[in-house]
């Protein structure tokens, strides 16, 4: 028997967590939220430092790599993607940052009329619960999910503060007001000392409502038409084929990478790439899979004195002080994001614009380790490009839709990249030997001092950098007459009918930030112009 919904959500991350909730506030048609990954109730999942046991485990993530590529030494490159319940909410850094005015009025000038920063600032606070001291002109305190200060302070994240004002870097207060430049703590998405992931925030409470249903386990094998309308989906649970269909609309928010793998698997992308694989052309788009871009961050790594870190109290009698102090609800390390403290600032490539990001955080990790704590004191930053040159692609490698596709994101394959991620090392070297951090410095580990020139900071980078797990731009919002437009600026996908794409994939460019806020803004606004029409 054919089971029938009013509409599809297939994905449950950011943006498809925000649309089933809007749609189940606002109307009463049936919503069928179709997730590949598990039910989000691993314990790591709610404690913000279990991130270290969940995000390379492969239990709740896809275990994605990149193809090697000559500018980053033919590495294979981790790219892990949040595969449960909730998405990448479920296992990512928990940091909330939205990026700068400039990035959305750039992605309207690129012909994506209202998606300027006037228009979709108010999406950005509809979702937001900001507890803390803000511009109400700026951030939304009614929202479904709260956005918080540590509660939890370090001596060396104060000092590396410090130290960037003494560079002429000011102390920002709220990075997600008026103005993105400065440095100080993160804000993130923990309360009451646990992650609140998408699913917890949005899709539980429309669970709740009777009107959603969420089918878990379950892997979108293809988008079904009839003629050029989409009318619902094929999936795979349990080692059967199933189908459902929509009666108005299909909404694909599986991610940077599986979206535009469900569309090619349908039939949707470039033409020679799926008659490679033997799949019928339903629409040739050379735009799906392309523009794949990603903040490459590369991290330096120093030994600290005088001073506690992270390092030593992850481990022995402290870890255990601190555990309890999460289980009490008190400041524990157990609560922390990765990165504490933020920095962001411009160098010579943009002068007017800020284009880097610093992060610091007063731990350090065992080389080739994923997140694993060094034994002795240690602190370290991670540089990164804000809006990055080099792009690639996503392509599927057969007609199977449990496949992995290819990732090639060809990272630091542009010019401009390679200069602004050399500047933006050295500012962090600067930042760690300031006055303010010297008398906690001992050494600089990685790189070392024998890296000094620009040729040998670039192949520092080359060989130590990785993914800031920030993947957008594969289904790229444009006009019809941008022969790389996946969807226009409603998400439709050009040419065909009921048919959307809503999430990180239709942003033209990386934000100047991670990429949480921003995807549940298009979430927000996707919602309006589904219910629109």
């Amino acid at each position: 028997m054919n089971e029938y919904v009013d509409y599809i959500i297939v994905g449950s991350g950011p943006a498809g967590s925000v649309i089933a909730k809007r749609l189940s506030e606002r109307t009463h048609r049936s919503i069928c939220v179709i997730e590949a990954g598990c039910e989000d109730k691993d314990f790591f999942i709610r404690v913000p430092a279990g991130f270290v046991k969940t995000l390379y485990s492969g239990k709740i993530t896809w275990n994605y790599h990149t193809e090697p590529a000559p500018a980053t030494h033919n590495r294979k490159i981790a790219m892990p993607q949040g595969r449960v319940v909730g998405g990448s909410s479920s296992v990512n850094g928990l940091v909330y940052s939205r990026g700068q005015r400039e990035d959305f009025d750039d992605w309207e000038s690129m012909g994506n009329p209202g998606w300027g920063y006037a228009d979709v600032l108010p999406y950005f606070k509809r979702s937001e619960r900001r507890l803390g001291p803000c511009d109400l002109a700026f951030r939304g305190v009614a929202g479904e999910l709260p956005i918080t200060n540590p509660d939890w302070t370090s001596p060396l994240c104060d000092a590396f503060i410090k130290g960037c004002e003494e560079f002429g870097i000011p102390f920002n207060p709220d990075y997600n007001g008026a103005d993105q430049l400065g440095s100080g703590y993160f804000q993130r998405y923990i309360y009451k000392n646990r992650r609140v992931n998408c699913s917890d925030a949005f899709l539980r409470p429309a669970l709740r409502t009777g009107r959603v249903q969420l089918k878990h386990d379950a892997t979108v094998a293809e988008i079904l038409f009839e003629g050029n309308r989409a009318v619902g989906v094929k999936y795979l649970k349990n080692g059967q084929t199933h189908a459902i269909y929509a009666n108005h609309e299909v909404i694909i928010s599986a991610g940077a990478v599986n979206s535009p793998k469900i569309l090619q698997l349908s039939g949707i992308g470039p033409q020679a790439l799926l008659a490679r694989h033997g799949i019928v052309v339903k629409q040739a788009m050379a735009g799906v899979g392309a523009n794949f871009r990603d903040h490459y961050t590369v991290r330096s790594i120093a030994r600290a004195k005088s001073v506690i870190t992270l390092n030593e109290l992850a481990k022995g009698w402290r870890l255990g002080n601190e555990i309890v102090k999460w289980f009490l609800g008190k400041p524990s390390i157990l609560s922390l994001s990765p990165s504490l403290v933020h920095v962001f600032w411009k160098t010579r490539y943009s002068p007017a614009r800020g284009d880097i990001q610093i992060l610091f955080t007063p731990a350090s990790y065992k080389p080739g380790s994923n997140y694993v704590l060094d034994d002795l004191p240690g602190m370290s930053t991670g540089a990164r490009q804000q809006r990055p040159e080099s792009s690639g692609h996503v392509h599927i490698q057969s007609r199977d839709p449990l496949q992995a596709p290819l990732l090639q994101p060809n990272f630091l394959a542009h010019e401009l990249d390679q200069q602004t991620i050399v500047e933006a090392l050295k500012i962090a070297r600067q930042l760690l030997a300031s006055s303010s951090m010297a008398p906690y410095l001992e050494q600089e580990l990685q790189p070392g001092k024998d890296v000094a020139s620009d040729d040998e900071w670039l192949d520092y980078a080359r060989q130590k950098g990785t993914t800031g797990y920030h993947m957008v731009g594969t289904c790229k919002m444009g006009r019809r007459d941008d022969p790389m437009a996946v969807v226009d600026a409603t998400l439709r996908v050009h040419g065909l009918e009921n048919l959307r794409v809503a999430d990180a994939s239709i942003m033209p460019q990386v934000p100047s930030a991670n990429t949480l806020a921003a995807s549940l803004m298009i979430g927000e606004k996707a919602a309006d112009m589904i219910l629109a029409n």
